[in-house]
């Protein structure tokens, strides 16, 4: 959750040291399955989140593409071992896991499908004093067509300390911080241990999209190849997305053309002033907006109210910008302004009747600066839609300060941003996230964030969300009757869980009811840095006030979590003061823990029904309470209202001896890498 104000808590267990060739090396910690490094032949699988799309019931966004994983295609280059270690090439790779290709080496895919477009998801190496480099990637189709793709690193490869900085030579951002990762605290220790540097260095991956020559066909194989010549540097890739793009759609009937209005499709001249002429027209006259194929230079905010604005198709048509520097900063402290649309301040009304749709936002963000309003979207919108964008490079995909009503975000794909992907901030209510795909976010990659005003009655339905690099999948920072249903979330790499429930951030209190159903995680869990213990797959927090309205986690399914599949915890200095209670769990399937179905680190109580797990690492039940071990037990009651099935080596995950409110406290239990999910029967 990307706030205005520095609030993360310092970071790594370890700092990974980096390779000659500018690659991370996998630190020896973590769960982790075994490598396998073996040259693979034949059909490439297609996988949703790294596993068998069969295994997912049709959770998640339909994203329109087919995914591969490189560490499954035919390669002579290197297949990462499976790390779920932070600061590592494998962990922030869908499955844990990608191929890394020195020249002349390749990865081949087997196209499941017609094909005339590709998303390639890779990391290249950082220069070596920051700000990122380009390498070539050789495209070619059955050992001809060949295309060329040019890589870069501008927009990848964070260090240091929260918010981070592109400089790999850094010393330490927050001299009066304790730094896990060196145990000192710089400027107070004496004598101060070495800063290292670089220091945790993070979000390798970036991504790019290639439409093809022509369409091609079910079984054609497309290889992905380094070449030898000038510029070329070792290259790690993770995945392809493949998929058959449509035409570009064509003006609607009555629409204005901002060709029209002097804009330029080649993107060597701005348009701002031809969009925001356009924009001032259909305002008076009701008349959509149509931007055809084209790339279009737009380096500041589009100030848009009740207008439409349609693109040919987000592949075709592109707004992209690049990042300025103000004269001065804003009235919020923002240095830089760049490419976003952007509805009015809530505090002036907010903007009404938006309609944004078929169209790339491509940014040029590469450090985090909270108070820069450099998103992708922004601002207040009222009975607004947000449908069909790509938006890539900037710091917040959408960012929105309520208060404000009625929108919907739907069918978007978001990628490689500095923050969040999706926030809605200060009671935004009756609103829609639902069908976008949402990865390599650099903190939340969805939240709801109650501050200062409660988020209200919105619907989180039916999204992916993949490698969050820092923080959450889903997140719900305090709010009144939310649901998140339907949603496949994969992979987070360090502090947060795939989906989190916090009484934090200065949010307020939750109340009414908040529903968790059938949602699917999956290796989700990461390592807390800071308590040194990991995380549930969904993780419920108290810090700031109880959390005790009716949370109802139905259906869902935690595939492959790193530690434990549920965990409830207060805040250590607050343990005695909040507590987390009326939760409720019911039909839910845990296939594989690290560590424990329920880790409870809090006062309070859970009821559980018809939760069946399997492949449990260490004990069912973690139930430390509020660590004061009375005689009386544990401060946390599980009651068990039936049909709680399953477990793993020590017997039934939720036995009779351990309720309600028994002490069962393993802090820090040793992690059992699960086996791979598979079907449930």
């Amino acid at each position: 959750m990307a706030t205005p104000t520095t609030r993360r808590l310092g970071a790594a267990a370890l700092a990974a040291g980096l390779l000659a060739a500018g690659l991370l090396a996998a630190a020896p910690i973590g769960a982790a399955h075994a490598a396998d490094d073996r040259h693979r032949a034949g059909a490439t699988p297609v996988t949703r989140a790294g596993l068998d799309p069969a295994l997912l019931d049709g959770r998640g966004a339909a994203a329109g593409f087919a995914e591969q994983r490189a560490a499954d295609a035919a390669t002579d280059g290197t297949v990462l071992a499976t790390d779920t270690t932070p600061y590592t090439l494998a962990a922030e790779a869908t499955g844990r896991s990608a191929v890394t290709l020195a020249p002349g080496q390749y990865v081949e895919f087997t196209l499941p499908a017609a094909t005339n477009a590709i998303t390639v998801r890779y990391s290249i190496p950082d220069a070596p004093g920051g700000g990122g480099r380009t390498a070539p990637l050789d495209v070619t189709v059955n050992g001809h067509h060949r295309q060329s793709m040019t890589l870069t690193s501008q927009y990848a490869w964070l260090y240091n300390e929260y918010p981070f900085t592109n400089d790999p030579a850094a010393g330490p951002l927050h001299p009066d911080w304790w730094t896990t990762e060196c145990d000192c605290v710089p400027n107070q220790t004496t004598p101060a241990p070495a800063f290292p540097t670089p220091f945790r260095a993070s979000h390798f991956y970036d991504e790019q999209r290639l439409l093809l020559d022509h369409t091609y066909r079910a079984g054609d194989v497309l290889r992905l190849q380094v070449p030898t010549g000038a510029g070329a540097v070792a290259t790690t890739v993770d995945v392809l997305d493949s998929q058959q793009v449509d035409r570009p759609e064509r003006a609607a009937p009555g629409s204005l053309n901002v060709l029209d209005f002097g804009a330029d499709p080649t993107g060597r001249r701005e348009s701002s002033d031809a969009f925001d002429a356009a924009i001032a027209v259909a305002q008076r006259t009701g008349r959509p907006v149509y931007v055809p194929p084209g790339t279009f230079q737009v380096n500041r905010h589009l100030l848009v109210d009740r207008v439409t604005i349609r693109g040919a198709g987000s592949w075709y048509t592109v707004i992209k910008g690049h990042q300025v520097t103000l004269a001065q900063p804003d009235a919020g402290g923002g240095v830089h302004t760049g490419v976003g649309f952007y509805g009015k301040p809530a505090a002036d009304g907010g903007s009404h009747d938006v309609h944004l749709s078929g169209f790339a936002v491509e940014g040029d963000v590469r450090e985090r600066i909270d108070t820069d309003q450099v998103n992708g979207v922004g601002g207040a919108f009222d009975d607004s839609s947000i449908e069909g964008l790509y938006i890539h490079h900037t710091k917040v995909g959408i960012w929105l300060d309520g208060p404000m009503s009625g929108l919907r975000i739907t069918g978007n794909q978001i990628a490689d941003q500095i923050a969040d992907g999706i926030n809605f901030h200060g009671g935004v209510t009756d609103s829609t996230i639902s069908q976008n795909f949402v990865r390599n976010t650099g903190d939340d990659g969805i939240a709801l964030w109650s501050q200062p005003a409660a988020d209200q009655r919105d619907l989180i339905d039916h999204n992916t969300v993949q490698t969050p690099v820092l923080a959450n999948g889903i997140a719900l920072y305090g709010g009144t009757d939310l649901t998140v249903n339907g949603n496949l979330v994969a992979d987070p790499v360090r502090e947060g869980s795939a989906i989190h429930l916090g009484t934090r951030f200065d949010a307020v209190p939750f109340a009414g009811t908040v529903k968790v159903s059938d949602n699917t995680t999956v290796r989700a869990g990461t390592y807390e840095l800071n308590w040194k213990i990991g995380l549930g797959a969904i993780w419920l927090m108290a810090q700031q006030h109880s959390l005790d309205a009716d949370v109802e986690v139905t259906g869902d399914h935690f595939l492959d979590s790193t530690y434990a599949a549920i965990m409830m915890v207060a805040d250590w200095p607050v343990k005695d003061q909040y507590t987390i209670s009326n939760v409720h769990f019911k039909g839910i399937r845990v296939d594989g823990t690290g560590t424990d179905v329920v880790s409870a680190r809090a006062a309070g109580g859970a009821s559980f029904q018809n939760v069946a797990a399997r492949n449990v690492g260490a004990v069912g039940v973690n139930n430390c309470g509020s660590f004061h071990f009375t005689p009386a037990g544990s401060e946390f009651s599980l009651t068990d209202l039936g049909g709680n099935t399953g477990g793993g080596t020590t017997g039934a995950w939720l036995a009779p001896w351990e309720l309600p409110n028994t002490i069962t406290c393993a802090d820090r239990p040793a992690v059992v890498p699960p086996p791979a999910p598979g079907p449930w029967r």
